[in-house]
């Protein structure tokens, strides 16, 4: 059984926003302040200091909404779609799943958690999209 499935929290933002952190040597607060929506900037920082040292922890927060994700991501200099696919593993146990040659993407509620024959599965759906696609 993996650790998600025994009831072990996902830590996937989490660990997006320490390694981030880290690698651009940004402080709680530095961070906090360059969370800013680029689709609208007037509203300032939408994260503070405070939350976003609780989710560097790994403690519980409050979902982000998109405008916070998108300002999360600015401040990250992450595309956005890195910090959803964290996000939706994180807060709703939605991973993100790339078929073999990277073109196709599905996103599957519970896909770690999965035997690796369901996961099969739906790697072998995806696979017969992708040719669908292509015909």
């Amino acid at each position: 059984m993996t650790a998600e499935a025994a009831g072990a929290p996902r830590t996937d933002l989490s660990d997006l926003v320490r390694q981030r952190m880290q690698e651009l040597g940004l402080s709680f607060r530095t961070l906090a302040d360059a969370c800013i929506d680029p689709e609208n900037p007037e509203d300032g920082p939408l994260w503070r200091r405070s939350t976003i040292d609780a989710l560097s922890k790994g403690q519980r927060i409050k979902a982000p909404d998109f405008p916070q994700l998108r300002a999360l991501a600015a401040g990250l200099r992450v595309p956005i779609w890195q910090v959803q696919e964290a996000a939706g593993s994180q807060f709703l146990h939605i991973d993100t799943v790339w078929s073999a040659d990277g073109r196709v993407r599905a996103l599957v509620e519970g896909f770690r958690e999965m035997s690796r024959e369901d996961q099969d599965k739906v790697m072998a759906l995806m696979e017969s999209r992708r040719q669908v696609r292509q015909r």
